[in-house]
Order: structure tokens, then sequence, then C-alpha cells
């Protein structure tokens, strides 16, 4: 049984069976996107490891998957300040890929139905 290896064209495959996703890019570099909002991506920065993906998530679950995997999972200083966990892609197996992307999916749904709902804004003024 031949395993295929998990690369770029793998994690679109994956992601495009999400509804909505699109392909797209960023940074000119091949990206998948829901409504314009980043799912995943090689990660193109100079501190990310070679063959590393970045993948959209919130803040909670990047530090749970970087605590129970970070043979896998990692973070470097460039990317602590946005919602996006590294990932080894020559590690990860494409179970944990598919589940990953799904997780990225709903966070970035989560995002969309929150936004969409008008905020009120309120008069400035002295605070109570």
């Amino acid at each position: 049984m031949s395993r295929k290896k998990v690369d770029f064209d793998l994690v679109r495959q994956i992601a495009l069976a999400l509804p909505g996703v699109e392909e797209s890019t960023m940074y000119g570099a091949p990206a998948v996107k829901l409504r314009k909002k980043l799912l995943a991506c090689p990660a193109i920065h100079r501190s990310a490891e070679p063959n590393t993906l970045a993948v959209r998530v919130d803040f909670e679950q990047r530090d749970e998957l970087i605590n129970e995997d970070p043979d896998v999972y990692y973070l470097k200083d460039h990317y602590v300040n946005y919602p996006v966990v590294l990932v080894r892609m020559s590690r990860i197996n494409r179970d944990a890929l598919r589940d990953l992307l799904e997780m990225s999916w709903s966070f970035a749904t989560s995002n969309l139905k929150s936004k969409s709902v008008r905020r009120v804004r309120r008069p400035a003024g002295p605070r109570a």
C-alpha cells in the first residue's frame, strides 16, 4: 500500500472538498480560502522550516496542537500574533491533515457568522 506524500496538492484536494472553499493565493503563494479568508497556504516567511504549511486556527486550538504534538505543529515569532499554526507536512498524516483543515474551516465560518451580525455602535461619551 503506497502512502501519498503530504504536499500542498493534497492540502488543496482535501480543502476544496469543504463547502465554499476556493483556490487562491497569499503573498504570491498558492492558498485555499473561504470567502477570501485564509484556511491554509505554504508558510513563506523565512523563519518557517522548509515544507511547512500555515493553517488558520484560533489561538487556543493552536496551543493545544503544539502541546499535543510538537513534532508536527510549531510556531515561530513572526506568526505569534496571527491565528495560525505551522505544520511540518513531512510529519502529518492524511487523517490529521483532514481534521486540521476541517478545524480551520470551522474557525473561518464562525468568524464569518459573527462578522455578518451588525454591531450596534454606542455614541462616544462618558462611560459609567
